[in-house]
């Protein structure tokens, strides 16, 4: 899921919420018109509230520091309704400072083993809703502690990557803690076995939508008994017994939605649970080779069932779930999420068809499986853009990851699709991300980067993005506070940085001291970013104005720094790239000069000439010669025994 592309070129050349009421010390209207400046101490409380809710977590914290006033807002508990810890560190201390504010918390998503074991110690009895990424370590005993400290759970999602040590036990342990369960979303459990799906069905009365993805076995006998599930994905999961799955589901009465996607389902047992289920609308089998060896026999007779694959038309397809509403089939999300006239049961299933499609189109784009090109340019691109203005998060997020990775064919080589690439810049998927980039999610922030980064590598999307105002919106994402951020925006610098008509605009914009700065603020632990930094460097100092600009912010000191201290053989190449450009301008500036005086700088480069890795030594020995046509270096590369190395 983490595709991303790096570029290197040669030296030089959601639903309305209503605020909470509070008692307002002033009640004066603030005047906010431009002749007088605005009072913030006499803002509304619901106002100060509202601002800290468009802020992220440090944002918000910063904010609170200000005043004692502004301090007791923080902990409105409007604001503490819904926790994404995914880009922070949870550990049972600083749960336990948490635990104060979230008495009335509701959603919760976290990362990795540590934090869902200190999930208990938010004593957050509460929740509703946990989400849960990297979860390869969690273990039955660490899921059936969270289930029986929070009884009203009623949503748990762990995945996508594989629950490698949750077995069917904690499933079980889950049933009974947690009867008023109703969304149940599980990736890579090995095995879930007839007890724990029994133990589902007689606990969880209101249990209407299951997700075991990826599985590598599932009960098809037992998951039959749960009557209540409306909505059932198994996309992914292997050794399904095909004429179980016909005979037990058939007996299921409320199902609705089926999701087979990535499965070796056969076009007979589709045509077989079509006919027999007279509950469901909705069939995704997205990528199942078996039903694109014979389409004919899967689209032949849907009895006006719906059924999404490569190769039907999906847009198509859910307009006509909406009869005569939808204007436009590849409006039909925007149509939705907008219309006045809301149907119940259509709502659900295009909320849980969002998610399918999130989920099953960034697998696809993951495999990049051969003889999909036709598909994802006449509807997978705009399928993850529609996707992209979801007013689900997570939704929004894997559809960003989506279009990052789709277009990317060779990740090493930093090749992209072209095709696909502007098929997403036609469709305006441009503007989209660069609107998504400015959420207030990190989260959000980050694939949204990292999708306009890899974009990027393609000429005629790199000026769309420049036009859009993307170098400004990067540059600023550069800043961030979070390192996820600023890794996926110094990318996009880079990529954009091989443009020459970019580079200006990327100084302009104030981004080569954002990418100095991330080279002191990152210095330890963070070699994706400083590679990243360091390569938009280096291009950005080939031309001979922004070279200068690099000199003038501390480049040069960064720069060596990375060269003497990095263990990284990519920080390591593009440390030594840049400098050499830097040094190649000696006829028109005296960055030359300033990169021979710098402390250490010769004797760096000439231990990177030694270096075991041949981009590195290539890179270094380019730097030295530049470096040699100043007449204050040849003897001091001498002294650092540089003519040995060489």
């Amino acid at each position: 899921m983490d595709k991303r592309v790096r570029r290197k070129v040669g030296s030089k050349g959601k639903d309305k919420v209503d605020l909470p009421s509070y008692t307002e010390a002033e009640s004066e209207v603030v005047d906010l018109s431009l002749k007088q400046a605005v009072d913030w101490v006499r803002l509304p409380n619901d106002t100060v509230i509202q601002l800290f809710s468009c802020l992220n977590y440090r944002d918000r914290a910063s904010l609170s520091s200000t005043c004692k006033a502004w301090r007791t807002l923080s902990r409105s508990p409007f604001l503490w309704q819904s926790l994404d810890l995914r880009g922070h560190k949870l550990d049972a201390a600083t749960a336990a400072l948490l635990a104060s504010r979230c008495a009335n918390l509701q959603k919760l998503q976290f990362d990795g083993v540590e934090s869902a074991e200190a999930i208990i110690n938010l004593k957050a009895g509460g929740l509703h809703e946990i989400s849960g990424e990297n979860c390869r370590k969690i273990t039955d005993a660490t899921l059936s502690v969270i289930a029986a400290r929070h009884e009203a759970l009623e949503s748990l999602q762990l995945g996508p990557d594989f629950c490698e040590r949750i077995s069917s036990d904690a499933i079980k342990a889950m049933a009974i803690c947690c009867p008023k369960l109703r969304k149940l979303r599980l990736s890579g459990i090995e095995s879930i076995d007839g007890d724990a799906l029994n133990a589902l069905a007689t606990h969880c009365p209101n249990l209407t939508e299951i997700g075991f993805i990826d599985c590598h076995n599932v009960d098809e006998i037992a998951l039959g008994n749960i009557l209540s599930v409306r909505f059932l994905s198994v996309a992914g999961t292997t050794n399904m017994n095909w004429g179980l799955v016909m005979q037990m589901w058939s007996k299921l009465p409320n199902l609705t939605g089926l999701d087979v996607s990535r499965t070796d389902i056969s076009p007979v047992a589709v045509s077989r649970l079509v006919s027999s289920l007279n509950s469901l609308k909705v069939l995704c089998a997205l990528n199942c080779h078996g039903l694109e060896q014979n389409t004919s026999l899967v689209t032949g007779n849907t009895k006006g069932k719906l059924i999404v694959a490569s190769f039907t038309d999906i847009f198509k397809g859910l307009a006509f779930l909406f009869a005569d509403t939808t204007k436009k089939e590849r409006n039909v999300f925007s149509d939705w999420r907008t219309s006045k006239k809301r149907d119940k049961n259509l709502d659900k299933i295009m909320t849980w068809m969002e998610w399918i499609l999130s989920h099953s189109l960034l697998r696809m784009a993951e495999s990049n499986s051969p003889g999909f090109d036709k598909f994802w340019l006449s509807q997978g691109a705009a399928l993850l853009l529609s996707l992209v203005q979801s007013s689900d998060e997570d939704v929004q997020e894997r559809a960003a990851t989506g279009l990052a990775t789709f277009i990317v064919v060779d990740e090493e080589n930093a090749s992209v699709d072209g095709g696909r690439a502007e098929a997403v810049m036609r469709d305006g998927g441009v503007h989209l991300l660069l609107k998504l980039s400015q959420s207030w999610c990190e989260s959000l922030q980050s694939e949204a980067a990292k999708a306009i980064a890899n974009l990027s590598v393609n000429v005629n999307v790199a000026k769309a993005v420049a036009a859009e105002g993307g170098i400004i919106t990067l540059a600023n994402l550069a800043r961030s506070r979070n390192k996820l951020v600023a890794e996926e925006a110094a990318g996009g610098l880079w990529n954009l940085s091989v443009g020459e008509e970019h580079k200006v605009a990327i100084a302009e914009a104030g981004g080569i001291e954002a990418l100095v700065n991330l080279i002191f603020k990152w210095s330890v632990g963070g070699d994706g970013v400083l590679e990243r930094a360091a390569g938009a460097l280096a291009n950005l100092a080939a031309d001979d104005k922004c070279s200068m600009e690099v000199v003038a912010v501390g480049g040069v000191r960064a720069l060596v720094m990375l060269a003497r201290t990095s263990k990284s053989e990519g920080v390591l190449e593009q440390a030594a790239r840049a400098l050499a450009n830097l040094a190649a301008h000696g006829d028109t500036n005296n960055n030359n000069a300033a990169v021979g005086q710098e402390a250490g700088a010769l004797e760096a480069l000439v231990q990177l000439v030694r270096s075991p890795q041949e981009g590195v030594r290539q890179e270094a020995a380019g730097a030295l010669w530049n470096l040699s046509f100043d007449d204050r270096n040849p003897e001091a590369i001498a002294a650092a025994g540089g003519v040995e190395a060489l």
